[in-house]
Parts: C-alpha cells; sequence; structure tokens
C-alpha cells in the first residue's frame, strides 16, 4: 500500500478517462463546485471520441429498434448543444433517397413525424418529401425522398473545450498519465498515475472514483482496480473514408443499403466529403484499430449505388476507424446493440463509491454526465445544482457564425477570410484570445502550411494540452488534411519549443 503524506489534498472525484463522457462529467463536477482530477493515458479524446461520424443526432435508425427513450433524449440534447456550441455545431440538413428495398414511403414518414415530434423541437426545420429530378446527384432510379434535420459537431474539439470548461471551474487536467493502480483505503480511494512520458508516478486521493474509460471501462477493472467487472461491453468498429467534396450539393445524404445497415456522405471541412459508418464486432486493442479492405470497399459500393458520381479508393485522401464501447445487450448484430448507456454504482459500507460508465454516445455526453455527478451527489451535500444544459462552452458565448466572422473582420481586417472562417468555427470567441496582443499579419509567426501559424501552435500547447503534430492536425484541428502543403520539421520545432515553455510539460515525440 502507497504512503501518502498528511498534508496532501484530497481530490472529491478522480475522472479516469479523457474522452467525451470523462471530460463532460469533470465540467460538471468542477462546476458544481467539486475537486476534481482529470487522468487520461493518451491526448484527450484521442480514442472513440474524436473518430465518430461528427453528428449531432437524435439516432432515426433507433427508432426501428423501438429505443424511443434514447431518441428523445439524444433529440433534447441536439437544441441543447446546439445553442451552446455554435462554434464547432451547427444544423445540418440530411436527404434520404427511397429504394424499393425500403420500408413503404408511409411508414418513413410516420418514422419521421416521430423524429420531429417526440422533443421539442426550436432550432431546426422539420422533415418534409422530396422529388429528384433532371440534374439530381442521385442515380435515375431514384426520384423520391425525404429530407430531415440533424447537426454536425467537432467531436474532438468538443472533448477539448468540455476538458477547458472543468479547468476553469478548477479541474486539474493530467493528459499521458494511466491510472496504473487504484484502491479503497478506508473511505478514500488511493490512486497511482503514471506520467507515459517519463515513466514517474505520482499519488493521489479522492472521495469518489469515476470509470469514464471508454473501451477500456472493463479492463480497467482487472488492470488497476485488480477485481472482476460487473459486466463487459461490446466493442464495434466503425470506419469512415473521405474524399475530395463530392458534388452532391451542401445536404448531407444517408443511405440506407440493402442489408439495412446505414451510411451517411456528410459535407466535411469545406473541400472533402466524410463517409462511414460501418459496424463490425472488434476484438482486441481498441488503440490499435484500422479499417479493413472489406470495409473500404462497402463504403464505396454504397456510394456508388446511389450516386452518378463515381469514387475509388485511390479518391481517398484519408480513413479512420474507432471502437464504440456499447452496453452488451447480446444483440444478434453489431448494427443492433444499444447506443444507450448505464452506470454501475459500486457503494461499500464506510467506503469510498466507486461509479463506471458504460455504453453512450457523443449527442447524449451532456445528459449522461449530468446523470453521472447526480448519483453521487448523496457524498457531497456541498455540491451545486445541475447547471451545463444552458451553459455555454468555452468560446461559444455568441448567436452565429456570420456574425461572429464579421465582427472578428472589423477587429483584425489584416487576417485572411478563409482563416476568419476556420478559427470562427475552432475557437468561437476564444479566438480573441488567441489574437490578444496581435495588430498584422507578421504576429502570427512562422506559417507552416494550410494557414497554421506559430501562433495558434502557441495557443494549443499553453492551452489546449496539444504535445504533438498529431493532437494539433489531426485532433484540435484538421489540418491534416493538407498536410502536404505542411513543414512537419518546422512545425514539430515550434511545438517542442512551446513545450519547454511550459512549466511541468516534458517534451514528447512528434
Amino acid at each position: 500500500m502507497t504512503a501518502f503524506q498528511p498534508e496532501q489534498e484530497i481530490e472529491d472525484i478522480i475522472v479516469i478517462g479523457g474522452g467525451v463522457n470523462g471530460s463532460g462529467i469533470a465540467m460538471d463536477a468542477a462546476g458544481r463546485g467539486l475537486k476534481v482530477l482529470l487522468c487520461e493515458m493518451s491526448d484527450l479524446g484521442s480514442a472513440t471520441s474524436s473518430r465518430s461520424s461528427k453528428l449531432i443526432h437524435g439516432g432515426l435508425r433507433y427508432l426501428e429498434f423501438y429505443e424511443f427513450r434514447l431518441v428523445r433524449e439524444a433529440l433534447a440534447e441536439r437544441e441543447s448543444l446546439l445553442r451552446n456550441a455554435p462554434h464547432i455545431m451547427w444544423p445540418l440538413r440530411f436527404r434520404l433517397p427511397h429504394r424499393p428495398h425500403l420500408r413503404p414511403a408511409w411508414m418513413i414518414r410516420i418514422g419521421l413525424f416521430l423524429y420531429d415530434h417526440l422533443a421539442k423541437r426550436e432550432l431546426l426545420p422539420a422533415s418534409r418529401g422530396v422529388r429528384f429530378g433532371a440534374g439530381s446527384p442521385l442515380v435515375s432510379s431514384i426520384d423520391r425522398g425525404f429530407e430531415y434535420s440533424d447537426g454536425w459537431v467537432d467531436d474532438a474539439r468538443l472533448v477539448v473545450l468540455c476538458a477547458t470548461a472543468a479547468q476553469q471551474s478548477g479541474a486539474k487536467i493530467r493528459t499521458r498519465s494511466r491510472c496504473i493502480r487504484a484502491e479503497r483505503v478506508a473511505d478514500l480511494w488511493h490512486v497511482t498515475l503514471q506520467d507515459q512520458l517519463s515513466g514517474q508516478t505520482s499519488e493521489h486521493r479522492c472521495r469518489a472514483l469515476i470509470n469514464a474509460a471508454g473501451p477500456w471501462v472493463s479492463s480497467l477493472f482487472i488492470d488497476a482496480l485488480q477485481q472482476p467487472a460487473p459486466r463487459q461491453i461490446r466493442m464495434v468498429k466503425g470506419s469512415h473514408i473521405v474524399v475530395p467534396r463530392m458534388d452532391i450539393g451542401e445536404q448531407a445524404y444517408i443511405l440506407q443499403n440493402e442489408d439495412s445497415r446505414i451510411v451517411f456522405v456528410i459535407p466535411y471541412e469545406d473541400d472533402f466529403s466524410l463517409i462511414g459508418t460501418t459496424d463490425v464486432d472488434y476484438r482486441g486493442d481498441p488503440s490499435i484499430v484500422s479499417i479493413s479492405a472489406e470495409e473500404t470497399t462497402y463504403l464505396l459500393e454504397v456510394v456508388n449505388d446511389h450516386f452518378n458520381q463515381q469514387i475509388n479508393a485511390e479518391d481517398i485522401v484519408w480513413d479512420f476507424s474507432g471502437v464504440r464501447p456499447l452496453m452488451d445487450d447480446e444483440s444478434a448484430t453489431a448494427q443492433k446493440a444499444s447506443r444507450d448507456y448505464s452506470f454501475e454504482l459500486d457503494i461499500q459500507p464506510s467506503s469510498a463509491p466507486l461509479l463506471s460508465v458504460f455504453g453512450g454516445k457523443i449527442t447524449t455526453y451532456r445528459k449522461l454526465s449530468e446523470a453521472a455527478v447526480e448519483s453521487l451527489t448523496d457524498f457531497f451535500p456541498q455540491a451545486g445544482p445541475a447547471w451545463t444544459r444552458t451553459a455555454a462552452l468555452p468560446g461559444g458565448n455568441f448567436s452565429n457564425q456570420a456574425d461572429l466572422k464579421a465582427d472578428l473582420n472589423q477587429h483584425f481586417p489584416w487576417l485572411p477570410e478563409q482563416l476568419i472562417a476556420r478559427w470562427a468555427r475552432t475557437y468561437g470567441t476564444l479566438a480573441r484570445e488567441l489574437l490578444h496582443g496581435c495588430s498584422r499579419l507578421a504576429d502570427l509567426g512562422e506559417n507552416f502550411g494550410a494557414g497554421l501559424y506559430a501562433r495558434e501552435v502557441q495557443y494549443l500547447v499553453a492551452h489546449e494540452w496539444a504535445m504533438t503534430a498529431e493532437d494539433i492536425l489531426w485532433r484540435r484541428t484538421k489540418l491534416g488534411l493538407h498536410l502536404k502543403q505542411i513543414d512537419n520539421a518546422a512545425l514539430a520545432e515550434c511545438i517542442q519549443q512551446a513545450l519547454a515553455e511550459q512549466p511541468g510539460r516534458s517534451p514528447c515525440p512528434v
């Protein structure tokens, strides 16, 4: 057993896992006045939470599995999230082409009517039927369909902004810090963290422990808690491909294949189209996951069956795969496995509680986080009330992106229009903090290519826990899509210099 010094600070809660659920829980708890420490073994959102389909949606297809409560909750959350983070989330109109193998049109209309009315809808227009005529990007055999509304999200930035909000409320955020041991000692948890860069360990105490490790939620019981997991998760791999922007208009498309699986085609980062996802049961290390040749072929075939514009493997500029940690409900197929979430609260007499989070989807992260903290409030009578439903995420305190871009252009007329647009949808009003003290383009420092300046790199290292080129190019931004334009050697040097200027931050391999 590890010896602790009496004067060492005791946290109220330690959260293990820096994905969207862990970061959301840390934000909620810290905002209620609790002392919180969040540890993440890699970068924030580096696994499942940055490898989603980038959608804030109720889950239209979940209606056919009768998950009405989940859909209703997700639809209600969709409205809150779009209001609270207009920089990284915005409405998106979807088209659903109707084909003979789908359910009858009248049945789809009923489903869309439920989708429109299961929860209060204020920001998004209702669904409607559409006809596809001359000039349609769809193959000629598809002449009718439907339109409905959902939302888009920059998933990796959502995680970072939740962690930022948590830190602003006093939480400690420890990235590259793996929990290697946690044990109950009387009414406290004694937790050992290991720095994944230096190998050094640190000891911490807390009154409650939250296991929000996502795909590792069950294995953490064996590896760190040294006890059997109360339940197992079902790991389902979802893969996506990115191609140059398809000539299919501004809307996203939801394509239902003959096997009843869904593939989205979504406008992405101005110049690209995002295509996915697959649903494949996965066994193995969740940190080592990649798209298979079969998945690539499947996605290409579904798209080519629907659109006049044909794409092939040579068009793919990027692909990514993530493992969804779903509740193991013994569904026959991965696509039918529930996207709902549940908690396991382990309370023993005169001992510190352990809360474990199983399942979930990005749209319901805020509600999940609120419910997780609520389940522990009996142990923390000093905790404040729930507060996140109407709270803007950092940088989200503005009404719409058009007005924000106009404001930035007025105050910083020397900024290129393309940079203003990207920073508005990446940082929101935090762009003003990034630009503090700058009065000309030269003040942004070296341009590494694709509009990535030294000033932005330094900001991301100092304020958003970025430590590698991957953190910056693929999670804090998506400039990795323009990798051929970027001077990686100069970027790596800038990151190392920025890290050296941060107290307590070790250099990290780039």
